[in-house]
């Protein structure tokens, strides 16, 4: 009877084992989340974003309207020096040689760039990576996307989509012209006086005013 009983009982166990290797084995299968979304104010899209630049491994086609957030930057341009297809589409406005155009400074870093004149606006927040995931929404790639605004930014996990994007960003590159800074214009001795001059006009102003206030 003893024997019996051991015998049953390591039957069970042994189902009960099988039962949990495949309840393992169905959960490895199941296809992981297709969508993350991501809100500000509350949550860090910026870090959820470049933990997407940092998880591609083939191609980043980027569609921007502002661009100038920085560690957003870096990721793409440190993508683009492993050796991953990196390519960015900006609106008009983004041409400048300010300091906090990201395209400008991609553009230094070897990163092709072009500008999308032909609308009034090119609005696009895109991101197509890996030709398997997009990456879009509200969220413009600046600072105060993620620490003043408020906003949303969703990724979607799916080839289909993927396609369509990248379909949408090629034509798009088609009516684009590659980026090419705007030089640098000297400012003639004529116009520091003449700024000089305004400041000092606004100064006094501004001291006239304060006595008239006073008296």
């Amino acid at each position: 009877m003893k024997i019996l009983s051991f015998i049953k009982f390591y039957r069970c166990i042994y189902l009960l084992l099988g039962f949990c290797n495949l309840a393992i084995a169905q959960s490895a299968l199941q296809p992981q989340n297709p969508y993350t979304i991501c809100f500000t104010p509350g949550s860090n899209c910026t870090a959820l974003l470049i933990r997407q630049i940092q998880s591609a491994k083939t191609s980043i086609y980027v569609q921007a309207y502002s661009f100038t957030s920085q560690p957003i930057a870096q990721a793409l341009a440190q993508a683009h020096a492993k050796g991953i297809k990196v390519s960015v589409i900006v609106d008009k406005s983004q041409r400048g040689q300010s300091s906090h155009s990201a395209a400008s400074w991609l553009h230094k870093q070897g990163v092709p760039v072009w500008i999308d004149y032909r609308p009034a606006i090119a609005h696009n927040k895109v991101m197509v990576i890996d030709n398997n995931a997009v990456v879009t929404g509200s969220f413009n790639f600046t600072l105060s996307a993620q620490q003043r605004n408020a906003e949303n930014l969703i990724i979607i996990r799916d080839p289909w989509v993927a396609k369509q994007y990248l379909t949408n960003w090629q034509q798009r590159l088609h009516v684009s012209s590659q980026f090419k800074p705007e030089p640098k214009r000297e400012v003639s001795w004529l116009e520091q006086l003449l700024r000089w001059l305004e400041k000092q006009l606004a100064r006094l102003l501004k001291q006239e005013l304060k006595r008239t206030i006073a008296n």
